[in-house]
């Protein structure tokens, strides 16, 4: 058995190097640098998509404010590539709203080291926060998507509104260089485009040691039934706030990559729809799956640019057509379809689950027949 196992592990990771190796090498040659960029955005998406997999798919927590943390990410390195001005002057949309002086909070992200680790911890610690306050009070499922799809409207009115700080409803757009070379130069993008895909990679590798050991079987016994976990000895709350400050982490990275490459960030990113956007990739692509994840966001995000192409004006109904036939007659999304018909996908599907809810035990339903329940 180990040594089957140790063959699938060679085998994922020669099929993910593989599939880099073609992002780096050959799909810069065959798509046009439009094509290239849009490819770098795309990847950026999945690497979200791996984050909302980890919280959905495992753990069993629908989040419906992933944006959040996404569009934060994006603010925090858009505000250091602003502050890419002559010194003593401001970013040239303060301007047009009377302000004199750079505000206090923006002061730090002259430095491009804070503005990573800002990229990284802000949304790791509101995600952490949020997910304490949620998950000490036992708030779960339809009340949890509820509450994060409110958090949500707060944050997306609060960006929207300051004008003054935010740029409003434009957010923050114009990015001139970044260690002296043009953002928007093809040689600077063609970098960022690069980051992402070691990222990607690396955020799988995360995610897919996270699940394959005793912490990702403590997360689908959550997920499963968290009654019994809390009986067996566990606090389940604190697994649930690590993998949500994890999860909100993942988002905030991949909105800083998506941020670089689109050349813009706006509360658009924090809007309810793009959240709800997210669970569809996923549930696309099929839950707890990982692969599943980074397919579903690539496969729906390519589908609505060439139907909108296409059909400019109808394109939407083709996507609501898209999550409605995959939701009645693919509910685990093409891989766990795929998994069906006894097709490998760099999965152990053994690790999908642990053990049925009570509702699904054999054991209970015969003891409730029994009992004329």
């Amino acid at each position: 058995m180990r040594r089957k196992g140790r063959r699938l592990i060679f085998f994922e990771v020669g099929v993910v190097v593989a599939i880099a190796l073609i992002l780096i090498l050959i799909m810069p040659v065959v798509l046009s640098s439009f094509r290239l960029n849009l490819l770098g955005r795309f990847l950026s998406l999945a690497i979200v998509a791996l984050g909302i997999d980890l919280i959905w798919g495992y753990t069993g927590l629908l989040s419906l404010g992933h944006g959040i943390f996404f569009g934060l990410g994006g603010y925090a390195i858009a505000m250091h590539l602003k502050l890419q001005v002559p010194q003593g002057e401001l970013p040239d949309f303060m301007g047009l709203y009377g302000v004199t002086e750079l505000p206090w909070f923006w002061r730090p992200f002259y430095s491009f080291p804070v503005a990573v680790v800002a990229v990284v911890v802000i949304p790791a610690v509101l995600a952490g926060l949020l997910g304490y306050l949620v998950f000490r009070n036992r708030i779960k499922g339809v009340y949890f998507s509820i509450l994060t799809q409110a958090a949500t409207i707060v944050f997306f009115n609060f960006f929207n509104g300051q004008q003054k700080l935010f740029n409003g409803t434009n957010g923050l757009i114009d990015f001139t260089t970044l260690f002296g070379a043009t953002v928007s130069d093809t040689k600077t993008q063609f970098v960022f485009y690069i980051l992402t895909i070691f990222f990607l990679v690396a955020t799988y590798a995360l995610c897919r040691w996270l699940t394959s050991g005793r912490f990702g079987r403590l997360l689908i016994a959550i997920r499963d039934d968290e009654s019994r976990v809390r009986f067996s000895g566990y606090n389940p709350t604190e697994f649930k706030v690590l993998v949500f400050a994890i999860s909100g982490t993942i988002a905030g990275i991949a909105g800083a990559f998506y941020t670089l490459q689109s050349g813009s960030v706006s509360p658009r990113a924090m809007d309810i729809a793009f959240s709800i956007e997210m669970v569809i990739w996923v549930a696309v692509g099929g839950r707890a799956t990982l692969v599943g994840a980074i397919l579903g966001a690539l496969l729906v995000n390519y589908a609505r640019v060439f139907l909108s192409e296409q059909f400019y004006e109808i394109w939407l109904f083709f996507q609501g057509a898209l999550f409605l036939i995959v939701v009645t007659v693919l509910p685990d999304g093409i891989v766990g379809w795929l998994r069906k018909q006894k097709i490998s996908l760099l999965q152990r599907p053994s690790q999908i689950a642990t053990y049925p809810s009570l509702e699904q035990d054999p054991e209970v339903q015969n003891e409730r027949q029994n009992l004329g329940n």
